[in-house]
């Protein structure tokens, strides 16, 4: 097999290599009628695999307090020219796959998925991540999930900082 040179796409994702610290927030009733969810805090660590993939690995604590682990891979795929990759984590048994686009500033990246419905009563919902870039060493993180209306809701945000 021939070697595959990173793409400028590959590239943009590499800016994220590195540890991070980030802080989260869910808007009150996000998580549901009386299910509000206090601030939260994560340690990221996020590694290059092979120039052409990142994968982030999360730690922090749930809501209850107990541990949670996420892992998050992003890479490029020529073919679709898309932004492709998967999230899961130790506090769901669903697997999150996504397909994306950076927009034309190359400072925002959207994700897009389906998954269960986490405000409504429908099986599935479309949900909309975005990561969007804010200088060298912040960055920030936000989900929304598509309601009954069509509208999109945010349910949950995080900022994160470079440790240094």
């Amino acid at each position: 097999m021939d070697k595959i040179e990173p793409t400028p796409e590959h590239q943009w994702l590499h800016q994220f290599v590195g540890e991070w610290t980030g802080t989260g927030s869910m808007p009150a009733g996000a998580a549901g009628e009386g299910n509000d969810c206090p601030p939260w805090t994560v340690e990221e660590t996020v590694r290059s695999i092979g120039g052409l993939w990142i994968q982030a690995e999360g730690r922090g604590k749930g809501p209850d307090g107990s541990p949670s682990l996420t892992q998050l891979t992003l890479g490029y795929d020529r073919k679709k020219q898309r932004i492709v990759g998967t999230w899961l984590g130790s506090m769901m048994d669903y697997l999150w796959v996504y397909e994306g686009e950076l927009d034309a500033a190359g400072k925002v990246l959207t994700l897009h998925t389906e998954g269960p419905d986490c405000i409504g009563t429908r099986p599935t919902a479309r949900y909309r991540e975005v990561i969007e870039l804010r200088g060298a060493n912040e960055r920030s993180f936000s989900s929304h999930v598509q309601g009954d209306d069509g509208q999109w809701k945010l349910l949950m945000e995080c900022r994160y900082q470079r440790k240094t």
